[in-house]
This record gives structure tokens, C-alpha cells and sequence, in this order.
């Protein structure tokens, strides 16, 4: 099962079992609890639900979870590195200050714990010096929030203290939703474009650029493009980056789509075209609007 058929099966699971009704609401709670199976009383803030279910519930969830990684001290290092920086392989073994040789240990042993899979970027760059590593991806969003905020402070989390925690959290909250917006704008494009459907979907990223979207169709047209998950509306500069970062990658789209939270900029809208698709979060309904108790995924753990 691809990641985005994953995470999509676990965001239909996680709206239809909490009755969400606003989006926004859901993928920022999802961003959280996604994966878990869990109920979340969704009229009470974020803040209130992780103090409930995993600050209280520390010492109880963090056994379940040593039970995947084995209390590997490497193992969580790389995790912690990877669920904060840019996920790339290699610069999570420098960020987590292990060798290459730790490095791999621990990635290896991860992944047969099937807490992450590996992610290649969709086009190799056609310099070989170019070349980067592979990403890697969270299989479920939870163990991403616990290994980026709670893991780091086990220590004093474990003591009933929150401080660090709620500084780290604060301090990251606003761009956490990031990637899973862009998960869900790979799967709206699966979905949707069925005229010339999409044969592959995934990023692309080498040593000088980066693009969250890049696609390949059946009759061999390419689609690039990016996701903002920001209170700001998008202007033209976003599609002049992602053009040059195209470039950059000697890519040469067909097709350039860009996905908004909050909407575009009355410049940018003027642009749209066959060759320049908009999408902004009410964009992404379709992925939810038949949700039903057949998409429900069993809880296979306890439930906090």
C-alpha cells in the first residue's frame, strides 16, 4: 500500500469516528492523533487533548511504543532527528549525531519495525553529484508528533512537568500540518484527475531544489507542484519560486497546481489555466464526503 493510499485510509477512519464537520479542524487534529484509532472529543482544544490522552498518559504509551523500537537509544535519535528536520536519511544521521554505520543500524531495524518506510524522490536529478539521499516517512502521524515533542522531553514530561514541551509544541505548532496537507493534495490529485490519470505521484528534492508535488500521467504529461498551509493568501511569487525550482531540477512540467489553505492572491487566480490548476483546502472535500462505518480501521492497541 502506498503512503498516500495509507494515510488517506487512516484520515477517512479518523473524520467519519469523530464526526468532524469543519476540515481544517480535522487534518490539524489528524496531524496529532492520525493513526491511532482513538476517540477525540472534538469540542475540546488541542491543547486540552494531548494533556489528557499522552501527557497524563506518558509512562502507559511510551511502553506500547518501546515494544516497536526495542528501547533502541539510536533508534529514537533518529526518529526525534527525522520528525523534525527535512527527513532526508543522511542529514537525519548527522542531526541525530550518529555515524553512517549507527545511522544505518538504526534505520534498518526501523523499518522492519514498519514505523517508517523509506520515500524516493520521484525523478533521480540527472547529475549523479546532484544526487541526494531518500526521505523517511512516518507511517502513522502520532509516532511523527511523539518523537517530535514528547520523546525529546520524556524526562521531564515523565515528572508531570510540560514546560519544555508546550515551549517546543508552541514553537512548531503553525507548520506541523504542513506535510500532511501535502499528503492529501497527492491524494486529491490521484482522485481526481481521471480524464489523464495519474500513473505516479510523490516529490521531488535533489542538493538545490525541492518540489512538494511532482506527477506523472498515462499519456506522459508531468505536473509539479506546491502546498501552503498558511493563514495567508498565495501570491504569484509562490508559482515564480516553483517554476525556478522546476528549473533548477531540469524539469519541464506540463502543468504547474498549487494548493492553499487560505486561498490566492486576485493576481495569481487571473493565471489559472489549463497549464495553472488552484486548489485551496475546501478543494480537498471530495476525499471526505462519503466517509462511512466501512472506512473505520480497527483499533488494534489501546485506546487513551
Amino acid at each position: 500500500m502506498s503512503k498516500n493510499t495509507l494515510l488517506l485510509k487512516q484520515f477517512r477512519s479518523f473524520y467519519y469516528q469523530n464526526a468532524f464537520s469543519d476540515l481544517e479542524k480535522a487534518i490539524e487534529y489528524f496531524s496529532i492523533f492520525g493513526g491511532t484509532s482513538w476517540n477525540v472529543d472534538t469540542t475540546k482544544t488541542l491543547d486540552e487533548l494531548i494533556v489528557t490522552k499522552v501527557l497524563n498518559n506518558y509512562t502507559y504509551i511510551h511502553s506500547d511504543i518501546t515494544k516497536l523500537t526495542h528501547s533502541n537509544k539510536l533508534s529514537h535519535a533518529l526518529l526525534s532527528a527525522c520528525s523534525m528536520g527535512d527527513r532526508r536519511v543522511y542529514s537525519s544521521f548527522k542531526r541525530a549525531r550518529l555515524s553512517r554505520e549507527e545511522g544505518n543500524e538504526a534505520l534498518h531495524s526501523l523499518l522492519r519495525s514498519g514505523l517508517v518506510e523509506l520515500e524516493c524522490s520521484l525523478e533521480r536529478p540527472l547529475s549523479e553529484e546532484d544526487d541526494n539521499s531518500d526521505k523517511l516517512s512516518f507511517q502513522s502521524p502520532f509516532m511523527r508528533f511523539w518523537f517530535a515533542f514528547v520523546s525529546p522531553f520524556y524526562k521531564s514530561i515523565k515528572e508531570g512537568d510540560y514546560t519544555e514541551f508546550e515551549k517546543a509544541f508552541s514553537n512548531r505548532e503553525q507548520g506541523f500540518c504542513d506535510f500532511i496537507f501535502e499528503k492529501l493534495s497527492h491524494a486529491f490529485l490521484q482522485n481526481t484527475l481521471t480524464q489523464d490519470p495519474i500513473v505516479d505521484i510523490g516529490s521531488y528534492w535533489d542538493k538545490n531544489s525541492e518540489i512538494d508535488i511532482l506527477a506523472k500521467t498515462l499519456s506522459g504529461k508531468l505536473i509539479a507542484g506546491s502546498c501552503r498551509y498558511t493563514q495567508n493568501k498565495v501570491k504569484k511569487t509562490e508559482l515564480s519560486r516553483l517554476k525556478t525550482q522546476c528549473e533548477l531540477a531540469q524539469l519541464e512540467p506540463d502543468m504547474y497546481v498549487i494548493f492553499a489553505k487560505s486561498g490566492f492572491s486576485s493576481e495569481l487566480r487571473s493565471l489559472k489555466s489549463e497549464t495553472l490548476k488552484l486548489f485551496t483546502l475546501k478543494s480537498l472535500k471530495p476525499l471526505i464526503e462519503d466517509v462511512s462505518e466501512k472506512d473505520l480501521i480497527p483499533c488494534e492497541g489501546k485506546k487513551y
